[in-house]
């Protein structure tokens, strides 16, 4: 290193010092001696309910609740699968218990479609979207 001088050299090793110390330095643990956080406990649900319930308890996206299921509809038990790509719908028609896929049909119902919560059916102009067991908007 011929040309530098004794200043350079100083400097270099200054530099080196700090780029080694400095990380430990801002890692180091600045709450030691003080007392632990307080532990809150799980949050509970208002005594009372929020005045627009109504609102929050309606399901986004979904046909209003006047548009009631036809009785001859199948019964959507659960969807099994990745939605997408090969889920299927296990269904209770009036022969039984039956696995469908998009595009089969079952008591003259076509599986049009299947989402996490529901699975949606045709028939002739009629359409007809079963809830999932366990939602609010069952029959």
């Amino acid at each position: 290193m011929a040309g530098m001088s004794l200043r350079d050299h100083g400097l270099i090793a200054t530099a080196a010092l700090v780029a080694l110390a400095l990380p430990p330095w801002l890692l180091r643990d600045t709450d030691r001696g003080k007392a632990p956080a307080p532990v809150v406990g799980p949050l509970a649900a208002p005594a009372t309910p929020p005045p627009m319930r109504a609102a929050f308890a309606r399901t986004l996206f979904a046909p209003p609740a006047a548009d009631a299921l036809p009785d001859d509809a199948p019964v959507l038990l659960g969807v099994v699968g990745r939605l997408g790509r090969d889920a299927v719908a296990l269904v209770r028609g009036a022969e039984g218990t039956r696995t469908l896929s998009p595009g089969d049909s079952v008591d003259g119902w076509q599986l049009r479609s299947l989402a996490i919560d529901a699975a949606y059916f045709t028939r002739g102009g009629q359409t007809a979207r079963v809830p999932m067991p366990g939602t609010d908007d069952q029959r």
